[in-house]
């Protein structure tokens, strides 16, 4: 007898093939028949008229601590997400050590947010653990991030590492790799990580081939910058010899818009010549981050505290004013492309009035400069405040969809409280929505491919992401005439439509919007061979 068995389905398998009409078996948690099933099970579901997919996959989030603080949060499980993958750009919170514990927590925290409880691991390989233990109810898979290997070893220092330093790095990578991280990820738009030559990442990343590690990337500059940033990072990977992947692959700021083309070809021609290179992008015309990354790199020496010392510095500050307030040629100045008009808070502790406000509208009802009304909140806030900036054009954000080595994700923050992006409640349910039932971009199973078996194929997620006979039933059954996204920035934390079931590791889950709670989930290991190692104590 079978565990559930799925009937009357329009199965659309992930490989990007035609859907065809059939059923659907599992049983402990693997995917036993595809097509005809004549057998007894414990659970009969009927999707006659529904699309039956593989879970989806959310190939780049920052919800590495919301699923320790609530392992049955459903915010990815209601649009149909059954795997996220965390630890990107950089920025994580293993490893975490004692001499610089403070300095991470405050570097991530408008991010992936915080935690509940302490922080009781150290290494990457005893967050694992810890993910391991949580009894979570959808799969996760993690990166090492640089920027928290940095901070462990050598905190903010904008300097090159000494040779120690540089071997301690790697071999808390190696320790990350042997553990089961999927590869390295950098995010060098974020202090520390902007710190870091490229000769000093090319270093590090000769760790990864060993491991048949992926670098993810979140570049340099996405405005100005946009195509020397891709330069560097092909020839980190180049000459690494490793697989590359551009996360959220864009052109910030109007007069770049129409850049990304070029940047497409630019990752075409690497790839003629034998490199492997994908991207992924979010489907949405706004991007968010923390206000932080909005100032000078120098400011942001020493990490939040020091920042902030300078801040209340009269000549240090009318420095950072000042460089707000131009273009730059070493940094992309996002203030400049983007205008504090687009700039608007969407997370922030004290000054709650404020949310869902631009930084222009703010200065105007308080009667400051914008950027003074920045710096001020800035220090009220101890430096924790989250932004979500319109700086992208939808013809671009359309153009990467459909390219063919691109695939969807939300770069969903962990923060939420205030009025988080909308991506982080309507990601999946817009794709199908938008770009395959009204814009038309992209096929259904175009669409089911960009955000099932080619992710688990990019991060080497095992058996999943495809509805074949022994691979892990995860599956998300959903209405293609009504599955739509109904977060918006106004009112983000909205459940969208559509979504009827979703299976994780062959239990369901979720059931007409009802969470379960269930704890089927895992911690997925990367697929390859794995070594023991001994936990790394600094």
């Amino acid at each position: 007898m079978l565990d559930t068995v799925i009937h009357n389905g329009h199965i659309v398998d992930g490989t990007g093939n035609p859907w065809f009409y059939g059923s659907i078996g599992m049983k402990d948690g693997i995917i036993t028949h595809v097509g005809s099933v004549n057998i007894e099970s414990r659970e009969t579901i009927d999707a006659k008229g529904q699309i039956v997919a593989p879970g989806f996959i959310d190939g780049h989030t920052h919800s590495d601590l919301l699923v320790l603080n609530d392992p049955q949060i459903d915010i990815k499980l209601q649009q149909g997400v059954t795997t996220e993958v965390v630890g990107n750009c950089g920025l994580a919170p293993a490893p975490f050590v004692k001499k610089h514990g403070n300095l991470l927590k405050e570097y991530v925290a408008p991010i992936i947010g915080d935690t509940l409880g302490d922080w009781s691991w150290g290494t990457v390989e005893e967050y694992i653990s810890e993910l391991d233990k949580a009894s979570i109810s959808e799969n996760v898979s993690t990166y090492v991030a640089h920027g928290a290997v940095r901070i462990a070893v050598m905190g903010f220092e904008n300097r090159k590492p000494t040779r120690e330093e540089m071997d301690e790095m790697k071999f808390i990578l190696e320790e990350g790799m042997k553990a089961g991280a999927i590869g390295l990820s950098i995010g060098l738009l974020y202090s520390p990580g902007r710190y870091a030559t490229k000769e000093e990442l090319a270093e590090l990343c000769s760790v990864l081939p060993k491991y048949d590690g992926i670098l993810s990337t979140h570049i340099r500059g996405e405005g100005n910058n946009l195509i020397p940033s891709i330069k560097e990072v092909i020839w980190i990977a180049e000459k690494s010899g490793i697989s590359l992947h551009v996360s959220h692959l864009k052109a910030a700021g109007k007069r770049n818009w129409g850049s990304v083309m070029e940047a497409l070809q630019i990752i075409e021609d690497a790839r003629a010549r034998g490199m492997d290179i994908t991207c992924d992008v979010y489907p949405y015309d706004a991007g968010s981050t923390s206000l932080t990354t909005l100032l000078p790199p120098w400011s942001l020496e020493g990490g939040i505290p020091a920042c902030l010392e300078r801040i209340r510095n009269t000549s240090l500050r009318n420095r950072i004013k000042d460089e707000v307030g131009e273009e730059q040629e070493d940094w992309d100045n996002l203030v400049v492309s983007t205008g504090w008009d687009n700039v608007v808070i969407s997370s922030i502790t004290k000054n709650t009035q404020f949310e869902g406000m631009s930084i222009l509208e703010i200065s105007q009802r308080i009667g400051k400069d914008p950027i003074d009304t920045a710096l001020d909140l800035l220090l009220e806030e101890d430096g924790n405040i989250s932004i979500v900036y319109y700086h992208m054009s939808s013809r671009d954000v359309e153009q990467v969809i459909k390219w063919d080595y691109s695939l969807v994700i939300s770069d969903s923050l962990g923060c939420q409280i205030g009025k988080p992006h909308p991506r982080t409640f309507g990601t999946f349910p817009r794709l199908f929505a938008k770009y395959v039932r009204e814009n038309r971009t992209l096929s259904l199973e175009q669409a089911v491919r960009k955000v099932t078996s080619f992710p688990v194929q990019r991060f080497k997620l095992g058996k999943r992401g495809l509805l074949v006979p022994g691979y892990k039933g995860d599956i998300t059954i959903f209405d293609r005439k009504t599955i739509s996204d109904v977060a918006t920035y106004e009112q983000p934390m909205q459940y969208p439509e559509g979504i009827s079931y979703v299976f994780v590791n062959g239990v369901k889950t979720i059931e007409h919007k009802r969470n379960l709670r269930t704890s089927h989930g895992e911690m997925i290991r990367a697929e390859r061979l794995l070594c023991n190692c001994h936990s790394l104590h600094v």
